[in-house]
């Protein structure tokens, strides 16, 4: 007797979405079968971690190819068919053998998942049945908040593929819209809303459901930030937001922290949330969910004067703005721009607060340890805003004055001379073995943290997303249990 092949849908992505049944089947499988691309992590599989059991054989389908171009006679999907063909054949054997299958599938099995390959090569040869999952675009509108379709409006489907023009015509003639498979496709899904006239009207919506979801005003998006796991969606235009009435008119300057939602305050939670408009730069902008009957403003990271001055005339109209800066707002962020615009005589009635949050500095002196646990100081690479010669002296200042440093700003696309620079001034003052903590993009998924001696500080290895700690003469590094350093500045100087 042969064995029976399931195609169990997860969900969007968070395992709590998973259905009972869904659980059931995966805990009694003999065989999980799942696809990866080839650097080998599945989203699947990990969706369904869980729930696995030891002793399941697990069969992992490598993609031979994602986007990338391949040489095989047939192309791309010469060399698709073939690679379906071939995991089909693995899990016939397991059939065949009287063994149980589930192949996990992210969202719905048949709803643009890989498993309906499978299916359509095995479900005339063995028993088979299909456990429907949460679409990526029901978990969409769930994090939206907003209701797709309501009475006979008519929702449209559409792959991001489509060339820019057929998918404008397509949204031009429906009510409302979900546009899957993103990523590379963004700008064409992107021109082809402008083209529709509906850009105004679209959403996008990042890792659904996950610990790393993201909403935002598809206008307001980077093209270059846009994973494969995104979706943008066009609710009907009976769901269009009312406007907001005005209320008594403020600016609040808030600090998201460096990274993660739980390193935002629940104090800046809360005014974002209760903000008529948001204000800021469109990366930071990002992190924030999408309300409705919320307006954002979105910028380039170049213009704070302007963005100050923006927030302030919303605010004299009566609005409740929240001008949203990355890390601490006060801290080489948008609250000394905010109040130096506000200090000006049109705005001098504008009431202003600003709101603290986690500095980066923080953040990676909490992932290295405690380098930050005696006396330390700040400074800026950056000589955009004032002249490098001043960096200069104060750096060698600071460097003689033994104090920890804490450096923002190290580098950027055009800057890249300047750690160099600041090694040598402080090698003036400290010894070469002086511990440097590297880190970049903390709290992020691409988080990297690095020690290493002041003297073997490679340039190369900052960008704008690091920020460095240069330790003091008492700084010390231990090591934890797992062997890796933590570094540390003792409370007590020496006398």
């Amino acid at each position: 007797m042969s064995g029976t092949l399931y195609g169990v849908g997860l969900g969007p992505g968070d395992p709590e979405l998973v259905s009972v049944k869904a659980v059931r089947l995966i805990g009694a499988a003999e065989v999980i079968a799942y696809h990866s691309a080839r650097h080998g992590r599945s989203i699947a599989r990990g969706i369904a971690e869980p729930y696995l059991r030891e002793g399941q054989i697990e069969e992992q389908l490598v993609y031979p190819v994602t986007t990338e171009t391949i040489d095989h006679p047939g192309g791309y999907q010469g060399a698709m068919d073939e690679f379906y063909a071939a995991s089909a054949e693995r899990l016939a054997t397991h059939l065949e053998a009287g063994r149980d299958v589930v192949v996990l599938a992210e969202g719905d099995p048949l709803f643009y998942g890989s498993y309906m390959h499978m299916h359509k090569r095995l479900a005339h040869r063995f028993p088979a049945e299909v456990v429907p999952g949460i679409t990526s675009f029901s978990a969409a509108a769930a994090a939206l908040g907003r209701p797709l379709v309501e009475r006979d409006e008519v929702l449209t489907v559409l792959p991001g593929t489509l060339p820019p023009d057929e998918l404008a015509r397509r949204l031009e003639s429906t009510d409302a819209a979900v546009v899957m498979k993103l990523g590379r496709t963004f700008e064409g899904v992107r021109q082809g809303f402008e083209s529709a006239g509906k850009l105004d009207r679209a959403w996008y919506v990042e890792r659904a459901s996950s610990d790393r979801e993201q909403t935002s005003a598809l206008a307001e998006v980077d093209p270059q930030s846009v994973p494969y796991m995104s979706i943008a969606l066009m609710p009907g235009p009976l769901n269009s937001p009312p406007p907001v009435p005005a209320a008594g008119g403020e600016v609040v300057v808030v600090g998201l922290g460096p990274g993660p939602r739980e390193w935002t305050t629940p104090e800046v939670q809360r005014a974002l949330s209760e903000a008529d408009d948001l204000v800021g730069y469109v990366t930071y902008l990002n992190r924030v969910p999408v309300k409705p009957h919320q307006e954002r403003h979105a910028s380039d990271n170049k213009v704070e004067s302007e963005r100050a001055a923006f927030a302030l005339d919303l605010a004299r109209r009566g609005r409740r703005v929240a001008v949203v800066s990355s890390g601490d707002p006060g801290v080489f962020a948008m609250a000394s721009a905010v109040l130096e615009v506000a200090a000006e005589p049109e705005f001098k009635e504008v009431p202003v607060r600003v709101l603290p949050g986690v500095s980066a500095a923080q953040a990676v002196a909490a992932r290295a340890g405690a380098p930050l646990g005696h006396d330390f100081c700040v400074i800026s690479l950056s000589d955009r805003l004032k002249p490098w010669d001043v960096v200069e002296r104060r750096l060698d200042a600071i460097a003689a004055a033994d104090l920890v440093i804490a450096i923002y700003n190290p580098a950027s696309k055009e800057r890249r001379h300047q750690v160099g620079q600041a090694r040598d001034i402080v090698l003036r003052h400290r010894d070469p073995a002086t511990p440097v903590i590297v880190g970049r993009a903390i709290g992020s998924d691409q988080e990297k943290l690095t020690v290493l001696p002041l003297g073997e500080l490679d340039p190369e290895l900052v960008d704008m997303r690091t920020l460095l700690i240069i330790g003091s003469s008492q700084t010390r590094i231990s090591a934890r249990p797992d062997g890796s350093p933590v570094v540390w500045t003792p409370r007590r100087y020496p006398s």
